[in-house]
Parts: C-alpha cells; sequence; structure tokens
C-alpha cells in the first residue's frame, strides 16, 4: 500500500502559470484521511510553500530548498546547512562569472543584492520572505543557508553548469530549472530528504511514489519506489525515469494521485 507521495511543484504539480491544480486540497486532505503522508518537495522556501499550501498545510510535510530542510506542523525536523565558509567562497566565485545573480536561502527568509530584473521578479514571487541587502556576505552568520539558488541570464545548462563545478569542489551544484542552479552542501538533495522521512516514519520503498520535472528531483525519484515524471519534464531526467504523466499543464500528477487515491481506498475496504 502507498503511505508516502512526494512532487516537485514548478513544472510538475503547478500547471503553467504557476498555480496549484484545482482540486489539490480536497486529495491532499483525503489523502490524509487515508494514512498517506503528502509532501510537496521543492526548491522554494518554507514560507512560500506553507502559504501555497495553506489550507491543507498540517496534512503536508515540506521538503523545502531542495531537500535541505524538511519541516512538518511547523517544527523543523532536519535541516542540512552550506558550512559558512564554503557559502562566502561560493559568493566569490559566483560574482566571478558574467550573468549570474546569486541568492541566499535561509530557514526563515531568502536575500538577495540585486533588483536586476527578470531576477528579482522571479525571487520575490517564489519567496515569500525575500529580503534585499546591500551585501549577501553580511548575511552569513545572521542564520543557516539551506542553499544558494542562481539566476542565470543565459540559461543554467550552457552557463553556470558548465563553469561552477569546477569552482566549487565540495558543494553539490544542479539545474533547478531552465534558468536557475542550486548550490547546496555535498549531501544536501531532496532525496536524502526522503531518505530521512522513510527512517523517521518508517516507511519502505515500494510504499513511496515520487513526481519530479527537473535534474534535482532525480534522487527524490529513484528514492521511491514508483517515480514518474511529466511530458514536459527536461529530456535528459526522462531518459533516466521510465513512468510518465501528462504535462503540468494538463494535470497530470492530479490525474495520478486521484489514481493512487482509489487504488488506497480499495485495500482499505
Amino acid at each position: 500500500m502507498i503511505r508516502f507521495i512526494a512532487t516537485d511543484l514548478d513544472g510538475t504539480l503547478l500547471d503553467g502559470e504557476r498555480q496549484l491544480p484545482e482540486g489539490i486540497f480536497d486529495v491532499v486532505t483525503e489523502l490524509d484521511r487515508c494514512g498517506v503522508l503528502f509532501a510537496p518537495a521543492s526548491g522554494r522556501q518554507y514560507a512560500n510553500l506553507a502559504k501555497l499550501f495553506a489550507p491543507v498545510a498540517d496534512k503536508c510535510i515540506f521538503i523545502c530548498e531542495n531537500g535541505a530542510l524538511v519541516k512538518y506542523k511547523g517544527q523543523t525536523l532536519y535541516l542540512n546547512p552550506v558550512p559558512e565558509n564554503d557559502v562566502a567562497r561560493a559568493l566569490e566565485q559566483i560574482r566571478a562569472i558574467p550573468h549570474l545573480y546569486p541568492m541566499l536561502c535561509g530557514p526563515e527568509n531568502a536575500y538577495v543584492e540585486s533588483r536586476e530584473q527578470p531576477f528579482y521578479d522571479f525571487a520575490t514571487k517564489s519567496y515569500t520572505n525575500c529580503v534585499l541587502t546591500n551585501d549577501l556576505n553580511g548575511v552569513i552568520g545572521r542564520e543557516k543557508i539551506c542553499k544558494i539558488a542562481i539566476f542565470d541570464e543565459l540559461g543554467s545548462a550552457v552557463n553556470c553548469i558548465k563553469k561552477l563545478p569546477q569552482r566549487l569542489n565540495g558543494l553539490r551544484i544542479i539545474l533547478s530549472g531552465a534558468d536557475w542552479c542550486d548550490v547546496s552542501a555535498p549531501n544536501a538533495d531532496k532525496g536524502a530528504a526522503v531518505r530521512f522521512l522513510r527512517q523517521t516514519f518508517g516507511l519502505k520503498r515500494e510504499e513511496c511514489v515520487a513526481f519530479g520535472d527537473h535534474m534535482n528531483d532525480y534522487e527524490m525519484l529513484t528514492e521511491c519506489g514508483t517515480a514518474y515524471v511529466t511530458e514536459n519534464a527536461y529530456p535528459p531526467l526522462k531518459k533516466l525515469i521510465p513512468g510518465t504523466v501528462p504535462s503540468n499543464r494538463d494535470g497530470g500528477v492530479l490525474i495520478k494521485l486521484k489514481e493512487i487515491l482509489k487504488t488506497v481506498r480499495e485495500e482499505r475496504a
């Protein structure tokens, strides 16, 4: 029986306008009633996820900041931050590459030092608690840094992902969207967060389902017994994960969630 479901948001559960599909709150409520844990798993911050899922926030486990932070019923269950000396080192290297805009993402707030568009607009839309500061280095030590999100004007797959890894040995650098790349602790990813939750809640791999669309979802998808990518997923990921659902614009994840819910109900009957 399925006992745990994790899904990415942007490009996966959210539609083309970055909105939740109609009916998702009812599905989450029913899954909770059937004893199935539901986990939004995103690069977004906790404040943004809690606001997005406000009607059912008490029924969700939030995997935030690409797996560096896990929150449940307002409590922090798991935190895997970037070491402070590595944050300063990463900022220096990111600033040395043109067209990159870094954002420091803490458990409570995200911090930016540029109003350049469209970076600033994207940052404030995805991060409810977003603070503009004169110098990101001054943020180091203020709160733990879950990850460094980087907006790339040229496209992350053709620019930062080709230049940063050799400059930032010992850190995890991963594509998180067409224009975004994330820097995190070497063992911080959505898969590690799911593995922690499996251990904490006594979940077997075959009892877990995951949905994703980009490379920052890969570890989460392989950590679960059943994995799906949306038809609009990043092509290299689709080659690695054979299971598919219709695109996010067609509500593919919600369709599959309803199928899973029906099966769970039948098994419980």
